[in-house]
């Protein structure tokens, strides 16, 4: 039934984006030469109307290709956002670039950028709103996709406490197969030999092999028995815990290599995007927050004897130590390099508090970004002493070097930040690194606004 109902989804989403890109002229149009000045001449609405039309099975084609048809049921939206925003530009550049061999210099370039605007705008917005859609009809136990789940131990078990945390997914696991114990709440279908022939007395939307390291002997009569009755098969490797989020397949003479540290921002394109917008965002926040940075500096100056800026060795990218920069908040003292600021730190001064209570004081590292030493968004430094303490004590700890550390981070605005949980704070820190993308940046630059510009020190 998942199948047929993905089919109807699936042609219902073609023919509501179709519509929507086609339409999506009609208001672009309408700001150019209504709400700006401006004189059509002969094109006419009806003119960029055809052309919108002509444009249409295009934008459906660079949709699929770029994979905006296929199920979106584990994915996350940002991630379908940014498909959208490159599929949209790709048809926007190629129709440019058509004008441009026939000399057409009668189509408003203002008409298309505007077009682009809404036309992502608006399919963003219907795809959002089938999201919420669908997840809540999911969650009330409809359109729900049938699995059988294979193997018993840790992965079979961490996979069914995933599925049963969010019904919304629309995953029902139907049963297990196993030789052992089931996990808890799941019936036992059969054993590992008896699966080929419940795969062909069944209809199963996905088999779900999760198998622990001593049960590797029955993958390939596994692989086969789903081959032979034509069942989607999905593999959970028993070291899943230490696989990213979008593991990297390399090939050394026909062997396939899992590269388990492969990051997004190992792309060159990427890095380069990255850092352009740490140089201009930098830049622009040095220029835009000059007068508080002065009247901060004054204050720190007046309020405490001491430099006005305080500068700490912390560890960043590549494990290496740097500089960082911020107005000093405490009275001088001889454990400023070595100890952890609390909420009631007798050395923190009155101006200090003041500062460290709207983040003024982190404002210096803008200067630290624009040097290359950190970003904008990234994991937070720590102290080269604690580095050494968690990297032993806290899993997965050394992955955050593998990128330039930010003045905010994901940890931060979901609210770790200070004297928290460090492991929880690593677990947002490893999820940015692996699903790193400029949208997520902005994202976090928008939430820091708001959640974490002010945080919950108290004022002295």
């Amino acid at each position: 039934m998942i199948k047929e109902n993905q089919r109807v989804l699936n042609m219902l989403n073609i023919l509501t984006d179709a519509l929507i890109v086609y339409i999506a002229v009609i208001p672009a149009y309408a700001l150019r030469f209504k709400i700006m000045t401006g004189d059509p001449s002969h094109m006419v609405l009806s003119y960029y109307l055809t052309a919108a039309l002509l444009l249409t099975p295009i934008f459906l084609l660079v949709y699929a290709l770029l994979g905006l048809y296929e199920s979106f049921r584990s994915t996350r939206f940002y991630k379908e956002l940014e498909k959208l925003l490159a599929a949209n530009a790709i048809v926007m550049l190629l129709y440019m670039v058509w004008l441009f061999v026939v000399k057409d210099v009668h189509i408003s370039r203002w008409v298309l950028v505007f077009y682009y605007i809404s036309a992502t705008g608006l399919v963003g917005f219907k795809r959002l709103l089938l999201r919420k859609i669908l997840r809540s009809y999911r969650s009330q136990g409809y359109n729900l996709k049938h699995v059988l789940l294979v193997g018993s131990g840790n992965a079979a078990e961490k996979y069914r406490a995933a599925v049963d945390s969010d019904s919304s997914l629309g995953f029902s696991i139907v049963g297990c197969v196993t030789d052992d114990t089931p996990p808890e709440g799941l019936k036992r279908l059969c054993g590992f030999d008896d699966l080929e022939t419940l795969l062909d007395n069944s209809n199963f939307d996905e088999v779900i092999a999760a198998l622990d390291a001593s049960q590797l002997d029955k993958i390939k009569g596994i692989i086969s028995a789903c081959e032979k009755s034509g069942t989607k098969l999905s593999l959970i490797p028993f070291y899943f815990e230490y696989m990213p989020a979008h593991p990297y397949i390399d090939e050394v003479g026909g062997i396939q290599l899992i590269n388990l540290r492969r990051i997004p921002l190992d792309n060159m394109a990427n890095a380069f995007l990255k850092r352009a917008m740490d140089i201009f965002g930098s830049i622009c926040a040095i220029i835009l927050l000059s007068p508080v940075m002065l009247a901060a500096a004054i204050g720190v100056r007046v309020s405490s004897p001491g430099p006005v800026i305080f500068k700490q060795i912390r560890v960043g990218r590549n494990k290496k130590n740097f500089t960082m920069y911020k107005f000093r908040s405490m009275k001088v003292n001889t454990s400023e390099n070595s100890g952890w600021t609390t909420d009631t730190d007798p050395r923190k001064t009155k101006f200090g508090s003041f500062i460290r209570k709207f983040s003024i004081d982190e404002l210096p590292q803008f200067f630290n970004v624009l040097k290359g030493d950190m970003s904008l968004v990234g994991p937070r430094p720590e102290l080269p002493h604690f580095v050494e303490q968690f990297k032993e004590s806290v899993p997965l700890y050394m992955v955050k070097h593998q990128v330039r550390p930010g003045i905010t981070g994901w940890a931060q605005v979901c609210g770790y930040r200070g004297d928290t949980s460090i492991p929880e704070r690593i677990k947002h820190d490893i999820y940015y690194i692996e699903n790193w993308s400029l949208l997520l940046d902005i994202k976090i630059l928008i939430l820091t606004v708001f959640k974490a510009f002010v945080n919950s020190e108290k004022i002295k």
